[in-house]
């Protein structure tokens, strides 16, 4: 069954179109023609009750008492939205919540990830900002960070925790932002996570020059420490069989753990995923090597580097789904 569905994806050839942006500290409009150009996409994360003034009120308040580094960034962007909700989206404090795949791991200064999900759900846009510092990583939601790194030398990335359950708190899309934009070291990220609250269940893999370190949240548990710097798609508990039939979860955790920060091995079965049309299909591969400030972005047919030292603006249109 498996064979069948990953050779009929891939002889589709999905195709995407990933762009990378310089956007500066988002006052020069960059940021504003990005994100208002992609509008409609974004505001389908939006919740009713985010729609709401009460709603919108309440939101304000939780980004302000957490991530208050971020609030004058947050009003500088809101600014130059065309649209009266943009303030209350931006929080990422009153998002649906959203589930995916993906699989990721850190060792010896390198972060190694693949995101799954659904193609046309993915904004895939490479991002420069320096909101608060320099951080390059692959954005959603507007400002919010699938995964990325700072000039500090810190990278991370999620995954999905694999339960479905939601509770008050953030998208953990603008958690990764808020911890590259205030954060030097893994421990120093850890601390914030663990006093930060988080909507859905995710598995946030950090990593620096000096450690590489997995950790569980969620709106319903503590902060976790995994047994080692690899995640899939469930934490410290096991996801059903049924659940594990179609994440592949367990067999994917294994095979990352037997592979190591291995490109190649992420570009095939089972860490490469072809479910496409279950949210479950392989956008990218990233690469990350925050002390030297260089990501690699790969596809089986192509790759595409970005640093700080030569972040280069552009865009690639890649097949997703094939096979070297």
């Amino acid at each position: 069954m498996t064979d069948i569905r990953e050779g009929a994806t891939a002889m589709r050839r999905q195709q995407k179109t990933f762009r990378a942006v310089e956007f500066g500290d988002g006052s020069d409009g960059r940021w504003a023609a990005h994100t208002q150009a992609r509008w409609p996409l974004a505001e389908t994360w939006m919740s009713e009750e985010s729609r709401t003034a009460q709603g919108a009120a309440r939101a304000r308040r939780l980004f302000e008492e957490h991530m208050p580094e971020l609030v004058p960034v947050l009003d500088r962007l809101a600014g130059q939205l065309d649209r009266d909700e943009g303030a209350a989206f931006l929080t990422l404090a009153g998002l649906r919540p959203f589930f995916s795949g993906c699989t990721q791991t850190g060792a010896g200064g390198t972060l190694l990830r693949n995101y799954d999900f659904n193609p046309d759900a993915c904004e895939g846009t490479i991002v420069s900002s320096h909101f608060l510092r320099p951080v390059i990583g692959m954005q959603d939601a507007a400002w919010g960070l699938l995964d990325g790194m700072n000039d500090a030398g810190l990278a991370v990335s999620l995954t999905f925790g694999g339960r479905f359950v939601h509770g008050p708190g953030f998208a953990v899309l603008i958690v990764l932002r808020y911890l590259l934009e205030t954060c030097d070291t893994v421990d120093q990220a850890v601390g914030k996570l663990r006093s930060l609250p988080i909507a859905v269940p995710q598995n946030v893999t950090l990593v620096d020059s000096e450690q590489a370190r997995t950790v569980f949240v969620g709106p319903d548990i503590p902060l976790t420490e995994a047994p080692d710097a690899c995640a899939a798609n469930h934490q410290h508990l096991p996801v059903p069989d049924e659940q594990e039939q179609v994440s592949r979860t367990r067999e994917r955790l294994d095979a990352v753990r037997a592979a190591g920060p291995d490109v190649a091995a992420m570009l095939k079965p089972p860490l490469y995923q072809y479910a496409y049309d279950e949210w479950l299909g392989t956008m990218y591969t990233a690469h990350y090597r925050p002390s030297e400030g260089r990501v690699t972005y790969y596809w089986p047919d192509e790759s595409w580097e970005q640093s700080f030292a030569a972040f280069t603006p552009g865009s690639r249109t890649v097949a997703l789904g094939a096979r070297r």
